[in-house]
Order: C-alpha cells, then sequence, then structure tokens
C-alpha cells in the first residue's frame, strides 16, 4: 500500500522530514566534531575547571542559547511539551550527557583525550549486547566483532603503565559508555519531543543541571578558582557551547530520531582517529604502540558490528 506524501514541513516547526543528505551531513558533524570535543574537554579540566561544573556550564549555556533562538523563531509555544515528554527528556539527559558525557570528563582528568574516544569507540558493541538482552539474534559476524571489539577495549583498559591514566578513571569512563549506550539504545522508545531541537533542549538543560548536582556532591565548588583559569580553558569551554552542544548534539539527537542506530554507531570510526591526531598534535599526547594496536582492533570490532548489521538490514 502506498504511503500518503509527507508534508513540506513538520507542523508548528519549520523543520523539514529527514533526507539522505541531512542524515549524513548530521553524521559529518558528528564524526568530526565530536572526535575534536574530547581535546577540548581535556584542555577545559587541565585549566582547573572542574569537570562536572564545567561540563555543565557547557550544557545550560548551551541550552539558554538553543531556547532564545526557538523562542525568538517559532514563539514559546514551540518550547511546549507534555509530561511525558518531559520525563523522556530528562531520563536521555540523564543517561547521555550527566552519567556519560560527565564522566568522560571527570577521566580525562588522567586519561590523555586520544585514549578517552578509543575507550569510548566501544558504544556500539555496548549498543549491540543491548539488543541482544531485548531478544535480538545476531549474525555470527556480529559476535565476532563484539568480542574483537572488547579484546581491543580490555587492551586499552591495561595500557595505564604506559600513560597517565589512572584504572579509576578508565573504569569510570567504561561506565560512562555503558550509561550513553543504554540512553542511545531506548531513547526512541520514551516518548521525546517530535522537534529534535526542543528535545536538545531539554535534555540538555536536565543533564546540566544534574551535573550541577553531581559537581556539589564531589566538593567541586571550593576547587573551581576563576582568576585561576587561563585563556585556553575559556576558549575550549566555549568551543564545546557552540560546536560540541549546540551544533554536535543536536545533529546527534536529530540522528536519533531519524536514523537507524546501526548507522549512527559508525561515528565511532573516526571519532577516535580525530581524538589521536589532536591529543598528539596540540597537547603532545604519548601515542604508545599498546595504544595504537587498542584503538585498531576496537576499530575494526565495531567495524565488523556495524558492517554485520547493514547487510542485515538490507
Amino acid at each position: 500500500m502506498a504511503a500518503a506524501p509527507a508534508p513540506a514541513v513538520l507542523p508548528e516547526t519549520g523543520i523539514r522530514p529527514a533526507s539522505g543528505a541531512m542524515i549524513w551531513s548530521a553524521l559529518a558533524v558528528v564524526y568530526v566534531v565530536w572526535g575534536s570535543t574530547y581535546l577540548a574537554i581535556r584542555i577545559v579540566v587541565d585549566a582547573q575547571i572542574p569537570p562536572m561544573l564545567g561540563m555543565s556550564a557547557r550544557f545550560l549555556v548551551a541550552a539558554v542559547l538553543l531556547a532564545a533562538f526557538l523562542a525568538l523563531r517559532s514563539g514559546v509555544r514551540r518550547l511546549r511539551v507534555s509530561r511525558r515528554e518531559l520525563l523522556g527528556s530528562a531520563v536521555v539527559g540523564l543517561l547521555l550527557l550527566a552519567f556519560g558525557n560527565g564522566t568522560v570528563a571527570v577521566a580525562e582528568q588522567t586519561v590523555p583525550s586520544g585514549l578517552a574516544a578509543l575507550l569510548v569507540a566501544a558504544v556500539p558493541l555496548w549498543l549491540m549486547l543491548l539488543r541482544v538482552g531485548g531478544g535480538e539474534r545476531p549474525r555470527s559476524l556480529t559476535w565476532l566483532g563484539v568480542l574483537i571489539g572488547f579484546a581491543g577495549a580490555a587492551l586499552l583498559s591495561l595500557s595505564g603503565g604506559d600513560t597517565s591514566a589512572k584504572p579509576i578513571s578508565v573504569a569510570i569512563l567504561v561506565l560512562g559508555t555503558i550509561s550513553w549506550a543504554v540512553g542511545s539504545r531506548f531513547s526512541p522508545r520514551l516518548g521525546l519531543p517530535k522537534d529534535p531541537l526542543v528535545a536538545t533542549l531539554y535534555e540538555m538543560a536536565i543533564g546540566g543541571a544534574a551535573m550541577v548536582l553531581i559537581g556539589v556532591l564531589r566538593g567541586e565548588p571550593g576547587r573551581l578558582h576563576l582568576g585561576a583559569v587561563d585563556t585556553s580553558g575559556w576558549i575550549a569551554l566555549a568551543y564545546l557551547v557552540a560546536f560540541g552542544s549546540l551544533l554536535a548534539y543536536s545533529a546527534y539527537s536529530y540522528l536519533l530520531a531519524n536514523a537507524p542506530i546501526s548507522l549512527i554507531g559508525t561515528y565511532a570510526y573516526v571519532n577516535p582517529v580525530v581524538a589521536v591526531f589532536l591529543g598528539w598534535l596540540i597537547l603532545d599526547e604519548h601515542v604508545t604502540t599498546k595504544i595504537l594496536l587498542g584503538g585498531a582492533v576496537v576499530v575494526l570490532g565495531v567495524a565488523l558490528v556495524v558492517s554485520a548489521e547493514r547487510r542485515r538490514a538490507l
């Protein structure tokens, strides 16, 4: 039965329906910009900005700017959401931002930015295991990719002797990747606002507020001395607000609403390459043979998983 033609724009939002060009443009943004945010986060924490408070500022400022933009463009009515939509946005904001992105910042106090990106590259593998828990039956190639990917992640986790990374920081980062995978997997089922930008706004606002509370519980306000923060820290934080949050996170929210999760997971191919290169180039991070080998194994595992799932979808 033929489907009815899609409207030119979504009612009351001005947003056009998803197209291949829009999806791949959003993927390109996530590929490159998110790869660079690992470097920016490391600069922020190195500049003596406490991680949770720094990331909360990143998302709260971005949420205020996005809310002002949407209200000026389409009116305050566009920001209205139902109780269910607000609850769904809160869950995603907590899982992806407070417990996902926030843990990356905490971990990067000792974990080099390139290594952090390589460990986060295991997110598609966690996504696959969540699908198995939901009763799906992956192909043999998918299982091979999972085993290879986790072997690479284990190798990276054991590379602490060659880097400044502390085992507890690596463990925190792994837990953060699991939280991110859970939020990404179940976000389409949570009844989020149909407008991806509105969903992004509430996720950033609630996730940012939660990070303020976590930062207070960690005693971060006592370690924040604004006068001691150098210019590079403020520039990196501004970059995270404008590009990492307003641009890249909005693109990711759009993808979660419009693209298959197996395709979205391909950002894990590019992010580590960008992060490792920038960390080496700008911060002079030491790239060991073990890190290169572990990273290559992780990317190979992710590539097998995504390749198998894309073939299955055809």
